[in-house]
């Protein structure tokens, strides 16, 4: 039987890439395998967002290179950003891959790889960037058993000065609304409880297809599905929060009080040179109305350090505005000059160094606010999904609604009777530290 390895690489937007290939696969009657040292093929599924994850995919490749032939590896194909970004390149570079895919391109995996095996060389599968990709319900789910992702849309049409992913992700597209509930319905058959909305952008859902985002009707929609618990949000731009949207996560009861908004920064000067299209007082809004309508919302954010012409007076009153907003979680990247985009060739670029300081600082701060949130929750008792056990520890590990997983905390528990994972339990929490929490199953 011819056995295929996919090794997906990047975002969680990819994984769901990877798992529609995967099911496209196993539905021709390929078997799936997580050893390279049985695979016959090799599908990379890339990221080249950032030069960190650049050089990680081209790690990947030439790891894979290196086997080909030696542990039976016959075919290696390369999918996802990278592939797209620089075709041309990378198959001159790296002669060992046998087939390129581009980010709209996965859905012909099944062909390209009959080829490959019908002899055929340098076989290749790219689709205009404004094609979308028909969503379906034979995914593989490789991430859990119990939570999933829900890819809404693909490409972007925001153009921040920083970002190349339109031009290999391509413009906005919303799937259509039936194609997502009804890949939702399979996801819940098959034992999902959380769900978590992703796209480069959620909060523009619908605008393109609906001629209105239609975000809070797609929650409301999902959350009629049996089986389904948890609806998580992420990616959701500032400027495209709205009323409706903040109304149905406040009053629907099975949508997690939690948002992942990046910001990138809180300075008007900065703002404006990342082309975002919001300045700090929009984001002073868009936090209160949050608050307001969900004391409880946990606010993920994400920020570069960095930017060309961030000076250090603009690194302190960003310092000054994280100190003042508390946002629950924060990650902070320093800033990466990606080729063809505008930021590259904006002068006074910050030098590395400095970046990484203000990165470090940013961290530290932001460890001291998460530390203060967490003690807070002592004595609280929260809903905790498991997600595993510890046996040297006797202790299970799970999550609350608070956190998203790979990213946020985890909360570990102890309990007087077996907990299976993906069961959503309360949870009473006594102690904190600046990412985790420790508590007792309440019987």
């Amino acid at each position: 039987m011819f056995k295929i390895l996919m090794i997906s690489l990047g975002c969680d937007k990819n994984l769901c890439d990877s798992e529609e290939m995967l099911g496209r696969l196993q539905a021709r009657g390929y078997d799936i395998t997580n050893d390279e040292a049985d695979a016959d093929a090799v599908i990379i599924n890339t990221c080249s967002f950032i030069k960190d994850a650049m050089q990680e995919s081209i790690d990947n490749i030439l790891e894979m290179a290196q086997l080909k032939g030696n542990a039976g590896i016959k075919y290696i194909i390369v999918c996802g950003c990278l592939a797209e970004r620089f075709k041309d390149e990378i198959t001159k570079e790296i002669p060992e891959i046998d087939a390129v895919v581009g980010t709209t391109g996965f859905d012909k995996i099944v062909d390209v790889i009959d080829k490959l095996r019908e002899g055929e060389k340098n076989v290749t599968s790219f689709e205009p960037l404004d094609y979308l990709t028909d969503t379906r319900t034979d995914r593989v789910l490789t991430a859990s058993t119990f939570y999933s992702y829900l890819k809404i849309a693909e490409g972007c049409d925001k153009r921040c000065t920083y970002c190349a992913i339109p031009k290999f992700r391509g413009p906005f597209r919303s799937v259509p609304m039936e194609k997502l509930l009804e890949q939702a319905r399979m996801l819940a058959s098959n034992g999902i409880k959380e769900l978590m909305l992703v796209a480069q952008e959620t909060t523009c859902y619908g605008k393109d297809i609906y001629g209105e985002k239609k975000l809070h009707t797609l929650i409301r929609k999902l959350s009629e599905i049996e089986g389904i618990e948890w609806i998580r949000l992420l990616y959701a731009y500032p400027e495209e929060i709205y009323d409706e949207l903040i109304e149905e996560m406040a009053t629907n009861k099975k949508v997690c009080h939690y948002i992942d908004m990046p910001l990138q920064h809180t300075e008007d000067k900065i703002l404006k040179r990342m082309g975002r299209r919001i300045n700090k007082e929009g984001i002073v809004n868009v936090v209160s109305r949050l608050r307001e309508r969900m004391p409880d919302i946990c606010i993920r954010t994400t920020f570069i350090a960095g930017f060309p012409g961030e000076e250090a007076s603009d690194h302190e009153a960003l310092m000054e505005f994280i100190n003042e907003l508390e946002f629950d979680r924060l990650g902070v990247f320093t800033y990466s000059r990606e080729e063809g985009t505008p930021a590259a060739e904006f002068p006074n670029q910050v030098d590395e160094e400095i970046a990484a300081d203000y990165m470090k600082e940013i961290m530290e701060l932001q460890q001291e606010i998460s530390f203060e949130k967490n003690e807070a929750l002592v004595g609280e008792t929260l809903a905790v999904i498991i997600e595993g056990y510890i046996a040297e520890d006797d202790v299970y590990v799970g999550r609350t609604y608070r956190d998203a997983p790979n990213v946020d905390g985890l909360v570990f528990v102890t309990a007087p009777y077996e907990l299976m994972s993906g069961a959503i339990v309360e949870v009473k929490i006594n102690e904190a530290s600046e990412y985790d929490l420790i508590g007792d199953v309440v019987e």
